[in-house]
């Protein structure tokens, strides 16, 4: 059997000497020092303060808006792709409706959606959707057009002009 120095491990209660060098740990009323109550996960939840997401007086200067008037209308479009992201991150995709890449989705303009996209807000653009002509009435609401720019036009049907009937 082979012989194996006599080893001090100074603790924080005292000296142990181990003969065989093993890894020994010393338990007075304190737990261990070597935890294994912790996991390492790939995916973690976001550490950032929640002040860093309030909006600023230097955001509306800079990206325009009006913060007693805000738009009543997002336009959300997913950009970047939801492979090898976290599942919570593609279930809130699937929730908002975004599954289909660069196809835009219109969404209320509410503290519990803008939860929502605040999650997946490295995914997707967000826009105000414009009403240059107002709020589309039912009838109108098929003749509509939304255009790259976030304005929602109302496309007028032209009628013929009648011709009189005396020429």
């Amino acid at each position: 059997m082979a012989s194996y120095p006599r080893v001090q491990i100074f603790t924080l209660h005292g000296v142990v000497n181990n003969k065989y060098f093993l890894l020994q740990t010393v338990k007075k009323g304190v737990d261990s020092l070597i935890g294994t109550d912790w996991i390492r996960h790939k995916f973690t939840r976001s550490r950032v303060p929640d002040k860093v997401f309030q909006p600023k007086p230097e955001d509306h200067e800079k990206y325009g808006g009006d913060p007693q008037h805000p738009h009543k209308l997002h336009i959300v479009t997913r950009i970047k792709s939801t492979k090898r992201r976290p599942y919570w991150e593609k279930d809130t995709i699937k929730m908002l409706g975004l599954q289909k890449a660069h196809t835009p989705q219109i969404h209320k303009n509410i503290p519990s959606v803008n939860a929502k996209l605040k999650v997946v807000k490295h995914l997707i653009r967000i826009q105000p959707l414009k009403l240059p002509q107002g709020l589309p009435t039912e009838e109108t609401m098929s003749s509509t057009c939304l255009k790259s720019t976030g304005e929602l036009v109302v496309q007028w049907h032209l009628k013929p002009v009648e011709q009189e009937a005396n020429s």
